[in-house]
């Protein structure tokens, strides 16, 4: 039978504890931020024309197309406390779509649909960047999401 140093059960220790506060680290942040991962949907043609779909009065689909330089549609506009699910594809090079201010991140990855939700519970003006280098022109690809009050 192995004994163990007593340097080796310090090190296998600290090990324990350095992982076991990793692993909180990221439970804790996934609760906190409200953080989501994306999904990854089969490819369907039917996501690849740029739209937004009212489904009722606070929810929203949005099946937004990446291309260079450019998203479509390059403004959305819903009303606050709207739960809008983005549907994210690239006709041509991979891009990304970022609104930093709801912590919502994808990648537009050509023949693949990602897929988010987010609930804008302010109003206000939420930008849409491009975070992935994709040319020459990368740096002017943004759309917004616009977030207003209902008119009464």
């Amino acid at each position: 039978m192995a004994v163990l140093d007593k340097y080796e059960r310090r090190v296998l220790i600290s090990l324990g504890a350095t992982v076991a506060l990793f692993i909180f680290s990221i439970l804790y942040a996934k609760g906190r931020y409200k953080s989501d991962v994306p999904e990854c949907l089969p490819f369907n043609k039917a996501y690849t024309e740029p739209k937004v779909n009212k489904i009722d009065s606070t929810t929203y689909q949005v099946f937004a197309v990446a291309q260079m330089w450019q998203f479509q549609p390059a403004e959305i506009y819903v009303p606050v406390g709207s739960v809008v699910d983005f549907f994210l594809t690239s006709k041509d090079v991979v891009h990304g779509f970022d609104i930093a201010e709801k912590n919502a991140n994808m990648m537009a990855v050509y023949g693949n649909i990602n897929k988010t939700t987010v609930k804008f519970e302010k109003p206000g003006v939420y930008n849409i960047t491009c975070h992935e280098y994709c040319g020459i022109g990368h740096q002017n690809m943004q759309a917004r999401v616009i977030v207003n009050y209902p008119e009464q």
